[in-house]
């Protein structure tokens, strides 16, 4: 079992704590002209941390983002299903005017078979005030449940459906038709199952990975049963001594481990504009603690 999660990043990197377990900010860095080692040690903060900020970043643009990203590993196009318009195809446009709203706790795109593992924000239009972001530690959050509760929620599975969000866009908008997502076209969301409890493949620790944007309910009980279940679930994983906030600035960027982590825009700006751009990177299929101890 790796000891990442447990040891600060490399001194290389000026990080600051936000917390005795969750977030970073990093200062004085241009993350266009970070070198290999420099590389290697933002990726193995980013998996103590799980969630970095860094201001600053006004030279980078969609491109610069987007080469970032490659360095730290696989980039995936933006996303399996929405058309972001005149941007890279491996950019995901969170546009206001577009309905490109995240007012809801999620896991980025859960839906999938292999979800993404890590995602890279960049602010581009702000309103003036509001559009803040939180993000929840859900391995803090696995730790802190009690003995039994934990022991029975190793035992789950969970369906991740991105009907509700998608479906209607998938037909409507897009005729059916998504994007290359894992090599093929996407053109149907048909539910997948995860772990409620994730073992992470870097750090070894656990983690819920359950998310209200993206879960439908636990396999194998009853309706009623898996609403309590999810419900206990979600309100631990959101309380505040599990999530940090950030309010945006020009030129901020942010990465999170979507192994660890869920997150949520505020949309308190009304009718201002609000755009932001975000890449993943590909990540694996998540397997809970049966699997692991196999």
């Amino acid at each position: 079992m790796s000891l990442l999660s447990e040891r600060p990043a490399p001194a290389r990197l000026p990080v600051t704590p936000l917390g005795p377990h969750f977030g970073a900010e990093l200062h004085g860095i241009d993350l266009g002209r970070l070198d290999d080692d420099e590389v290697l040690a933002l990726r193995e903060a980013l998996v103590a941390y799980k969630v970095l900020f860094v201001r600053g970043q006004h030279g980078l643009d969609d491109a610069a983002q987007i080469e970032f990203g490659r360095r730290l590993g696989e980039v995936t196009v933006g996303h399996p299903v929405h058309d972001s318009g005149d941007v890279a195809p491996e950019v995901y446009s969170l546009d206001s005017q577009d309905n490109g709203f995240a007012d809801v706790w999620h896991t980025d795109v859960t839906f999938v078979r292999r979800p993404p593992a890590i995602s890279v924000l960049r602010a581009v239009v702000l309103p003036p005030s509001g559009g803040d972001t939180s993000w929840a530690d859900s391995q803090s959050a696995y730790e802190s449940l009690s003995p039994g509760l934990r022991d029975f929620v190793d035992t789950l599975t969970a369906v991740h459906d991105g009907t509700r969000e998608f479906g209607y866009y998938l037909a409507q908008r897009r005729g059916g038709r998504g994007n290359v997502w894992e090599g093929e076209v996407f053109t149907e969301l048909t539910p997948v199952e995860h772990p409620v409890v994730r073992v992470h493949p870097e750090s070894g620790r656990k983690g819920l990975f359950v998310n209200p944007g993206f879960t439908s309910h636990i396999v194998g009980v009853s309706e009623h049963e898996s609403r309590g279940i999810l419900d206990i679930l979600y309100a631990h994983l959101t309380k505040p001594e599990h999530v940090v906030r950030h309010r945006w600035q020009p030129g901020d960027v942010a990465l999170w481990d979507n192994r660890s982590t869920a997150h949520y825009a505020n949309r308190d700006y009304g009718d201002r504009h609000r755009v932001m751009h975000r890449i993943t990177l590909r990540g694996d299929t998540p397997a809970g603690p049966a699997a692991v101890r196999r």
